[in-house]
């Protein structure tokens, strides 16, 4: 239902995916809801209705990277996001790791707050029994599960979503390289 024009940037999918990481890691219900509903990559893919056929798309923006790479970067000083997530952690036990992602859970949550003002899409609860009107929102609001017909459609949310209300992104100067994420360090 939604259209191409209302798509995250990549910098909000990389905010989505690092949220969704966390959520997973810390609440096993929400888990095996991912796992369950095949809205993620635990699950074996569903099949699903064929969609109606989508209106004319608007043409595509070219998306600049230097936003992403800004972001990933403040991640990796605040969180050594990167560094965490290109280590291998096969050699670790489950506790280690999980003191390593409180670390990183730690910085990245500084991050978000110091940069972003992020709010719940849905004020309800999880779990909740919710309607959605004729007209609803198809960008902020996904239908997943056995979605047959018109609104009014009556369903549980299972997550509330979220939506960036401001971006506080710091000017970076023109000779900037973004595509330097973190500088090599060499200690004499």
């Amino acid at each position: 239902m939604s259209t191409t024009t209302n798509l995250p940037s990549f910098g909000s999918r990389i905010s989505l995916a690092i949220g969704a990481f966390f959520k997973i890691l810390g609440d096993a219900q929400y888990a095996a809801r991912v796992r369950d509903d095949g809205i993620g990559p635990l699950s074996a893919p569903t099949p699903t209705p064929a969609p109606a056929p989508a209106p004319a798309a608007a043409p595509l923006r070219e998306a600049t990277p230097d936003a992403a790479l800004q972001l990933l970067s403040l991640f990796q000083r605040e969180a050594r996001l990167i560094d965490f997530t290109q280590e291998n952690l096969s050699a670790y036990s489950d506790a280690d790791i999980g003191a390593a992602a409180r670390v990183v859970h730690e910085g990245c949550a500084k991050v978000l707050r110091e940069h972003f003002t992020i709010d719940a899409i849905r004020s309800e609860a999880e779990g909740s029994r919710v309607t959605l009107a004729e007209g609803f929102d198809a960008a902020a609001v996904r239908l997943t599960g056995n979605v047959v017909g018109k609104a009014p459609f009556t369903g549980t949310l299972s997550h509330r979503g979220w939506r960036a209300t401001s971006v506080r992104l710091p000017k970076l100067a023109e000779a900037h390289d973004a595509k330097v994420l973190a500088a090599a360090e060499v200690e004499l």
